[in-house]
């Protein structure tokens, strides 16, 4: 025994260290008790705890204490498991009696002792110790728990402008003691406390995580610990957080005020610098996007884009991030694209072998099928960010498309009926309120187009629900004037007639727009 005894007391000379102890009442440790005179001892007659204070009460002297106890502003949990300081512990045993159990240091204990010049003598060398933990602090959470430290009340006026105003005066008979009352999260406030003693601060936290130093940076602030706010930020600042880490810090920097010159670079990393909105970015982005040659980049690119700039998406916030004007322009861009390929297309080739392939080695299908996609996942975007009836008026008006769209190959002309089929969709579930004079247009342009397309559009759904298309298709049919209605659905009913399902089955629509206008105009003229 007295060989370990030795071995602890030369490691505390090296690096002193202090008491801990947690438990519900806070007796003193019989190691302490010995190092006190007998009339400062603390045994059973210490008074117990008052029970915590009200969350928001005032600073208020404690009935036991030497002086006040502050309520603490943080917020959080304490893990019952780790609230034990490192060091020396006295555990409570089961019958609540404390039982000294002393051992090893762990690793990572913080010293609560300041370093002194420690005698050659293995006694000399134990006063020492005993003589610097001259104060003992006394932690109390809302829950009622307690944590007891002993340490060295220099190096805690020192680190603490909040302690500094509460350690009674050496010079006091007694003991002098410190409690503070009515603490939200108990773990944090003693880590806080314990890294004013570590000498190596960065290893410490980085050894404790991100979360753990974001709490301990709320209690710096609240303690006006500088050294722990300057160390948090920098260790915060250096390393990457998740997104519960980055919501904490914004809880933290929300509540508290740093320095601008400690939390500048963290800062960087949670706020926009620049002044100017995300609405050139994000054209530029999905500029990006329509002028790639990459197809797997660029669809998965759409994905993200389309994701970010949803309304449902957490990452959307107002319509301040879309361009409306720049996104048009990219539309207008992409449709000369799609013109000049079909004038292409349309245009005598001495070599036939060379009629499907174009100046840039790329087949015609690709081309026009690049442009189409573009086109279709702008309207997507504008539609769920309820832009788009611009759109279907800037489709209703391709009257040279729509001409070269019969003397253009079957095997990429349905690529245009994809957009038709995305606009009348949209039409016929009510996402788009366009006016008559637009609809009608539309119709009068894409529908026969539609019909000699929906084949094609069958075997090369790319995603497309031909269910869905006939529904909507005659859902928004019968958005039109009924003298309108009754042409195409006779120019349909021929159609079907002739192809049978290379032909939309618009059979439903086209009942209700009999009984609308033969039926109740029956009733009517009996009446």
């Amino acid at each position: 025994m007295a060989d370990s005894t030795h071995h602890t007391i030369r490691r505390a000379a090296a690096r002193p260290r202090g008491w801990c102890c947690s438990f519900a009442g806070v007796p003193d440790s019989p190691e302490h008790r010995r190092a006190l005179p007998a009339s400062s001892a603390v045994g059973a007659a210490v008074p117990k705890l008052p029970p915590p204070l009200p969350p928001k009460s005032p600073l208020a002297p404690s009935s036991h204490s030497h002086h006040s106890s502050p309520s603490s502003k943080l917020a959080g949990l304490i893990d019952p498991r780790r609230i034990l300081s490192p060091g020396r512990v006295s555990p409570i045993d089961s019958e609540g009696s404390p039982a000294v159990a002393e051992g090893p240091p762990r690793e990572q204990a913080a010293p609560f002792v300041a370093v002194r010049e420690h005698e050659d003598e293995e006694d000399g060398e134990r006063e020492g110790e005993r003589n610097a933990l001259d104060l003992r602090l006394c932690l109390r959470g809302r829950d009622g728990r307690c944590v007891a430290m002993d340490l060295d009340s220099a190096v805690l006026c020192g680190s603490s402008a909040f302690f500094a105003g509460m350690v009674p005066d050496a010079s006091g008979v007694g003991d002098r003691r410190v409690d503070v009352d009515g603490i939200d999260n108990l773990e944090a406030f003693k880590e806080a406390v314990e890294l004013m003693f570590e000498p190596d601060a960065m290893r410490w936290l980085a050894r404790a995580g991100v979360s753990r130093a974001i709490a301990v940076l709320e209690v710096s602030s609240s303690i006006m610990f500088d050294r722990g706010i300057e160390s948090c930020l920098k260790y915060i600042e250096a390393v990457p957080w998740n997104e519960n880490e980055e919501e904490k810090l914004k809880h933290v920097f929300a509540r508290c005020t740093f320095d601008e010159s400690v939390c500048k670079d963290v800062l960087a990393r949670l706020q926009q610098q620049c002044t100017s909105g995300s609405e050139d970015l994000t054209v530029q982005l999905v500029e990006s996007i329509t002028s790639g040659t990459n197809n797997g980049a660029r669809k998965e690119m759409q994905s993200l884009v389309s994701g970010l700039l949803s309304k449902s998406s957490v990452y959307h916030k107002d319509f301040s991030g879309l361009n409306k004007e720049g996104l048009y322009q990219i539309c207008r861009s992409c449709l000369s694209s799609l013109v000049e390929l079909f004038m292409e297309d349309s245009e005598p080739v001495e070599d036939a072998g060379q009629a499907m392939t174009t100046s840039d080695s790329r087949p015609m299908i690709e081309r026009v099928s690049k442009q189409t996609e573009n086109l279709k996942w702008l309207f997507d975007i504008l539609l769920n960010n309820d832009m788009a009836e611009e759109y279907v008026d800037m489709w209703a008006n391709q009257d040279e498309l729509i001409t070269m769209h019969e003397k253009a190959s079957p095997m990429f002309r349905y690529e245009l009926s994809r957009i038709s089929a995305s606009v009348f969709i949209a039409l016929g579930k009510g996402r788009i309120q366009c006016p008559s004079d637009t609809r009608s247009q539309l119709f009068h342009g894409w529908f026969r187009p539609m019909l000699m397309d929906f084949g094609w559009l069958q075997r090369c759904s790319k995603g497309l629900d031909v269910r869905v298309l006939e529904e909507n298709l005659g859902q928004a049919l019968l958005t039109l004037p009924l003298h309108q209605q009754q042409s195409l659905f006779v120019e349909w009913f021929q159609c079907f007639a002739s192809r049978g399902t290379e032909c939309p089955n618009l059979s439903r629509a086209f009942q209700v727009w009999w009984r609308r206008s033969f039926v109740r105009s029956s009733v009517e003229v009996r009446q």
